[in-house]
Parts: C-alpha cells; structure tokens; sequence
C-alpha cells in the first residue's frame, strides 16, 4: 500500500513535471535565461536569502543575464525586463497595465488603489484624481512645500546651534514630506499628531520589510498560511497603525466639510474656471484631493468611503516615503561632490529672490539642480523594481512571453545600464544635458515608470526634491559622514540603506 502511494505520487510529479516543462508557456520560457533551476521547485530558490542581501541579489543576476531572465517556481514565473527597447513594448502599451499578482501583497494596505487597481476601476479612478494635479493646484502645493522646506531649515539650525550631524537623514526628512502630502494633497495640519505620526513612519517600514520577505517564499502566496508566520502577526498588527491614521484624517477632514454645509466643496464644480487655491482663504478652507475624493462621495456618489481610505492609503505612502529615500540620496550625494555642491549653491545665489524666497519662477531656472536630482534619481531611484502582470502574449525584441506572465522591471539596474551610461556608477549630472539626452533611449530612465501607468505626482516630487535640497544647501555646506559606496540596501517598498545615513550640516547664513 506505502510502495503504492508512493509511486502515485512519483507519477503526479513526473505530469506535473511534464506539464510545467513541455505546456505551451513553459516551451516559451524555457527559451528564456534565468538562474540555475531544478524540476518541479525552479530557481526562485535563489533570492531566498536574508533582507540585507536580496537586492544585491536581483543586481547581480541582473547584470549576469542581460537583458533578460525568468525566475519560476511551480507553475509561478515571472521575467525581469532589463532592455529599454522591450520595456518601451510593456510600459508604452494600454493593454499591459494590470499591476497583477505581486501586488497581492500591498492590498491589506491600499486595496484596489490608484497603484493597484486595473481595468475599467484604475481609468476612473485616473480621471477622478487628475484635477488634484491641475497646474493651477500645483501652484498653492508649491507654497505648502516651499513652507516645509523653511521648516526643516529652522530645525537643522535650532537643532545643531552650529555643526549639526544628522544621525538618520531618513526618519528626519521623512517628517517633513510625510507633513509636506498630509497638508498638500489631505489638507491635514500633523503638528500636534506627532506620536501617532512616528508609529506611522515606523509601521510603513516594518510593513515594507515584510513584504520584501513574503514575495520569494511562495508558500506564502496564500493568506491564511502567510498569517499564521510571525511575519504575518507582525503585518496585521501594523496595518492597525497604517489604516487608524488614515482614517483618523479622513474623519477630521469630513468633520470641517460638515461644519461649513459643504460649501467649500462647491469650488470642484469647474475646476479649470475657478481659483480654486485663493491666497486669502484659510488655510483650513484650501482644498486638496481629499477633498475632491469627499466631493465625489457626497455629490456624485462615484466613491464610497472604502474607496476614500484606500486612495488616502496610497497617497500618504507614496506622496512621502518615495521623496524622502530620493532626497536622501541626493542630499549623501552632493555632500560627497563637493564641486557639485558648490555649482548648485551658485546657481541657487544667482536666481534667488529678494527676501532670500523661493518662487515657481526661481525655482524653474535652477537648471543644473534639476539634473543633478535627476542623475541622483538615476543612480538611486527610490521605486527600484515595478511589476506588470500581461493578459496576453507579449512580443518583445528576441523572445515571447506567454500571457498571464508577470514582468518585473528593475529599474536600478536599467539605470546603470553601460550601453546608455558610460561609466555608470559614476555621478554625472551632465548626463541630463539637452544634447545628450535627446541621443538615449526614453525608456532608459524611468524613475517614476512611463506609459499610461506613470506616476501621477511626478511634477508634485520634483517641485519637493528641488525646494527642500535647494533650501538645504543655500542654508548649509553638507558634508558627508557616511560613504555612499559601503551602503548595504535594505529590501523594501522603496530604496532606503540597511543603516541610517548621516550628514553634517555647517550653516553658512
């Protein structure tokens, strides 16, 4: 009976084998480079090693099997999309912008948000939330950032009365773009929110790391066995802080719209006529996408409140955590380029006006501040790897990839690509030059993606990147504590180190 049963199984796994060796998508992958595999449990075996080595992982097979290679374990695959020429084929396209299964995971967080969502619900949801970038709108998110950015000045020099080293750039500049979106886009004060603002930082951190733990071990693709983990335990618990601090803002939001009859949502019923941001309103009385979302709820019933939490949800997390790991990185590195540093300075001296103010015109003429925040977004992009999950065959440049394949693009290693960037772990904001940009590959640099699935805040970023680096150095010399190459990254949502970085700041007015 034992020798029965054993054989029985012996035979599922040789069809099992069969059938994921010989079906039509394992013809078509088997085509494909990837890592050593075996039958049956495939390579993903290979990224199963400890938090502080899985990126360094996905770089190496990166750079060991351009342009492409397939990670699969039972009847799971997937393809990482190293070449600009087949990622322009995936991102360009509109019928490959479902986000697919990995996202699975961020959906006890954000459900089926703006980042998640797909089909007939992402369209609507895009069109909803576009208003709430209008250029108009735009302007009064440059005061509010412009305002942030005065305040981490003042604390960096209240804080160091002189030489100041800052002992985790990141959790200090977090709480500044965290406030920075909370005011923008929810219209949400957090000064006097600060503990429960520090649980939420720390929870978005502990919930990235789980995430980056969960993804290579298939056994956890489902729910009930991922809960039952310590990992799964410790997710649950954050998601409490996650969802309570959103909630908690929604309902303060909703609260004020009560208490004035609505009325200041009345300003959505044409956006492009009105001056929907009026400098002598109250600032309370400004309106932000939270209120957009509110107004379609009351008026047009096109969202239900489930649907406000998850927008919100996405929002926070995105409008702060991406900018903090980008301006911490542009901060290590303009400390370390002194040269760099200097010719920034002077170009920030030569445009500033009266008053030492920042304005939307000033800041559009610092020129070589924008290229080297975009040669640091290169070297470091703080969204480093996107997934797409394909409906249907996929032609690319050498290979077809079987429908319902999920494509990841690793962004970092697309960025440090030699065939477009001579020398390319080198700091050269040059790069950026007009005459040197228009000769690469569009797709070669895609720090906020491309296609129709782009990032909807990418002007919102780049406004916060350039006023607070540009008020940070017109304030202080930046010297570096750390050195930028010994950094071990963390895996995680978004590009941040293993340990804290740090920098002095020398203030110089």
């Amino acid at each position: 009976m034992l020798l029965e049963i054993l054989l029985g199984l012996i035979l599922l796994l040789f069809i099992f084998h069969c059938y994921l060796k010989y079906g039509r998508a394992g013809r078509l992958m088997s085509l494909i480079p990837g890592p050593k595999e075996y039958p049956i449990i495939g390579n993903l075996h290979h990224f199963q090693v400890d938090n502080e080595h899985l990126l360094q992982e996905v770089w190496k097979m990166s750079n060991k099997c351009y342009p492409i290679f397939k990670v699969w374990t039972f009847h799971f695959a997937g393809v990482a999309l190293l070449d600009p020429k087949d990622i322009e084929v995936l991102l360009k396209s509109n019928e490959y912008i479902e986000k697919g299964i990995i996202y699975k995971y961020l959906m006890p967080w954000f459900s089926t948000g703006l980042l998640i969502s797909g089909g007939q619900k992402w369209h609507l949801r895009r069109k909803m939330l576009t208003p709430a970038f209008h250029f108009n709108i735009l302007n009064y998110y440059f005061n509010i950032l412009n305002e942030e950015s005065q305040n981490l000045v003042k604390y960096l020099k209240k804080e160091g009365n002189g030489n100041y080293v800052v002992k985790d750039l990141q959790t200090l500049i977090s709480q500044y773009t965290l406030n920075a979106i909370c005011r923008a886009a929810l219209g949400i004060q957090l000064k006097e929110n600060g503990e429960l603002e520090t649980k939420y930082r720390n929870a978005v951190h502990i919930y990235g790391k789980t995430l980056a733990y969960r993804i290579p071990r298939p056994w956890f693709l489902a729910d009930i066995i991922f809960a039952l983990s310590s990992a799964g335990r410790q997710q649950k618990e954050v998601l409490k802080t996650l969802h309570s601090f959103s909630r908690k803002i929604i309902e303060e939001r909703k609260r004020f719209h009560e208490e004035t009859n609505g009325k200041y949502l009345q300003i959505f019923d044409n956006v492009d006529e009105n001056d929907v941001f009026n400098k002598k309103m109250q600032s309370q009385n400004k309106l932000s996408m939270l209120d957009l979302l509110i107004a379609e709820s009351w008026k047009n019933n096109r969202i239900d409140d489930e649907g406000i939490r998850e927008e919100v949800d996405t929002f926070i997390f995105e409008g702060h955590d991406t900018t903090a790991s980008a301006l911490c990185f542009a901060l290590c590195l303009f400390a370390k380029h002194k040269d760099v540093q200097e010719k920034i300075r002077h170009e920030i001296n030569t445009f500033m006006e009266e008053d030492d103010k920042f304005t939307m015109s000033s800041i559009h003429k610092l020129t070589y501040l924008e290229r080297c925040l975009k040669e640091s977004l290169r070297l470091y992009p703080s969204v480093h790897v996107i997934f797409r999950q394909i409906p249907k065959d996929m032609q690319l440049k050498d290979y077809l990839i079987p429908s319902g394949m999920i494509c990841a693009i690793v962004i970092h290693s697309v960025h440090r690509n030699p065939e477009y960037w001579p020398n390319p772990n080198v700091f050269d904001p040059d790069r950026f030059l007009p005459e040197n940009t228009k000769k690469r590959h569009p797709y070669s640099y895609i720090p906020f993606s491309a296609g129709p699935r782009n990032c909807i805040g990418q002007k919102f970023a780049m406004y916060e990147l350039k006023l607070i680096v540009a008020s940070t150095i017109y304030n202080f010399e930046l010297e570096p504590v750390d050195e930028l190459d010994d950094v071990t990254f963390s895996a995680d949502i978004t590009l941040r180190s293993l340990k804290p970085l740090r920098i002095k700041f020398i203030p110089i007015r």
